[in-house]
Parts: structure tokens; sequence; C-alpha cells
């Protein structure tokens, strides 16, 4: 499983690239390749401010549908677009064209409550 340095994870497979005080959010390539094909991402939370913790939105795939948890809390900005034509990308690139929202966060000390690679790395074995 590929597990960037560059980022916090969640205990819930989500993983966070901070930029300043905007997170980028979306899942991991462990939590994608659990979901299987991914025919469906909705996000209904832009513009609204969340919890850490709270679901942002959920993620359909061929046998399931799993919700999506923001593991930084603060205001959903924005809603990867390029996922309604392609949601596929969240397999193919999920830390990359495949990010799902992007967070102004109320407080970046969140950071502190997640995952280092390492540790995502023991969770997942």
């Amino acid at each position: 499983m590929n597990v960037p340095s560059n980022l916090f994870y969640s205990k819930d497979h989500e993983w966070v690239r901070v930029e300043g005080d905007t997170a980028y959010v979306g899942i991991t390539d462990f939590a994608q390749s659990q979901l299987g094909d991914i025919v469906f991402v909705d996000v209904t939370t832009v513009g609204e401010t969340l919890p850490q913790g709270e679901v942002f939105g959920t993620i359909e795939a061929v046998k399931t549908v799993s919700d999506a948890f923001l593991p930084v809390g603060g205001e959903i900005v924005s809603f990867n677009e390029a996922l309604n034509d392609d949601p596929a990308l969240v397999n193919k690139d999920p830390y990359g064209e495949g990010w799902m929202v992007k967070v102004a966060m109320t407080d970046g000390a969140d950071v502190q409550n997640l995952l280092s690679p390492a540790e995502y790395e023991k969770l997942i074995g």
C-alpha cells in the first residue's frame, strides 16, 4: 500500500495534506482498495463548517456505500468537481487527482490528533 510521507492520516482511512490554513482531504490507497471500483462521490457539505470527525460525504462503490469523515474541522470550501465526471480518479490516484474536498481549517492543531505515516502503516498492517 502507498502511504506518502507528507500526509497525515485518520483511523477512518482519510488523508490530509496541509497547505497553510487549507487542507486537502481524500481517502487512502488502502481505503480505495477495500471499497473497490468507486462509481460516485457525493459531497453536499460545501459551504458548511464541520467539526473534526463529522461525515462530509459518501463514497459509492459497486457493492457498498461508505461515509467519508472529515479528519480536520473547518469549512468545506470546495469539492473536486473532476470526480463528477470520473469518480474512478479516487481509485487511480487517491493522493493526487482523486482528492475530494478542500477545507479552510478552523484549528490547525487538529492534525495533532491524526496519525503519522508510520502510525498509519501499523494500523493497516
